[in-house]
């Protein structure tokens, strides 16, 4: 049985007419759109998605500054969290809270335990009351899976710990950290499942398969959610300006892809940046 997961929320917002732009990102939608966000979450559980995640990612400093956080980002959460319930309890889906890496993404060298704590206290009692599991995501560095690990330890719901892969090929996060840390790392905090996220698909074969071996027999799933983006020599800021999709990753591309992440052990797949719910319905029609 192969979970099917919601694609990227922001261009979603983006292709949907929602207020968009850097830094603030998808968390615009939240303070000057929210029906958008509603029509996104909607759009991807109308497509199959089984689980949609809460448009948390960018309520952080990082994408809407120090001020608008420290005063609204307690309400933000909540905002995400109750859209997306409120679309799972019509569709009868489950909901994932998005647990970013707060300090910026592809950033290993930025995380700072007291400064990350303290942001994600923030989303997690924002988010808690609407979300069904915790999907701590797009993270470049084991550092920030076990500090919401700890945060999370005496919480009932599932925990989900995503990781985004050097997109150059290896299978290795983007702090030099190796799968196989990262599937010790899951079993010590008891996680439910192991993914990969906002990578090229090329690169999430590879760890899939190096995540089966490192699991062995342990009842922990593994997913994949890559990205749409185009390959750049040059690595850009997340808040510098919009990366361009590649034009080869139709929704039947992108499953031929996804087929190949399940045939090497993967049981959740979904979308990342980029792909969108014509994906989502052609992973949810071929994938069963």
């Amino acid at each position: 049985m192969i979970t099917i997961l919601d694609g990227g929320m922001g261009r979603e917002l983006q292709r949907l007419g929602a207020p968009f732009r850097q830094p603030e990102w998808s968390a615009l939608a939240l303070l000057d759109g929210p029906e958008f966000v509603t029509q996104a979450h909607d759009s991807f559980a109308r497509a199959g998605a089984k689980v949609i995640s809460t448009n948390s990612y960018a309520v952080v400093p990082f994408h809407i500054g120090d001020a608008l956080f420290e005063g609204r980002g307690l309400e933000l959460a909540g905002l995400a969290g109750k859209l997306a319930r409120d679309v799972a309890d019509q569709h009868g889906l489950t909901v994932a809270g998005s647990l970013p890496p707060v300090l910026g993404s592809y950033r290993p060298d930025l995380f700072e335990v007291k400064a990350a704590r303290a942001i994600l206290s923030v989303l997690i009692d924002g988010l808690s009351p609407s979300v069904d599991i915790w999907l701590a995501e797009t993270l470049s560095t084991l550092g920030e899976a076990e500090l919401v690990g700890e945060m999370l330890a005496n919480d009932p719901r599932p925990l989900w710990l995503s990781f985004t892969l050097n997109d150059e090929g290896g299978a290795i996060f983007r702090s030099g950290e190796t799968i196989k840390e990262a599937a010790s790392l899951a079993r010590k905090l008891g996680a439910k499942a192991l993914l990969f996220n906002c990578s090229a698909p090329e690169v999430m074969e590879d760890a899939v398969r190096k995540a089966k071996a490192a699991l062995g027999p342990e009842p922990i799933q593994i997913g994949v959610y890559a990205n749409g983006f185009a390959h750049s020599e040059e690595e850009i800021d997340a808040n510098a300006g919009l990366r361009q999709i590649r034009a080869d990753l139709d929704p039947p591309r992108y499953l031929e892809w996804a087929k190949k992440w399940v045939a090497s052990g993967a049981n959740m797949v979904g979308g990342c940046c980029g792909i969108g719910p014509d994906h989502i319905c052609a992973l949810a029609e071929g994938l069963q």
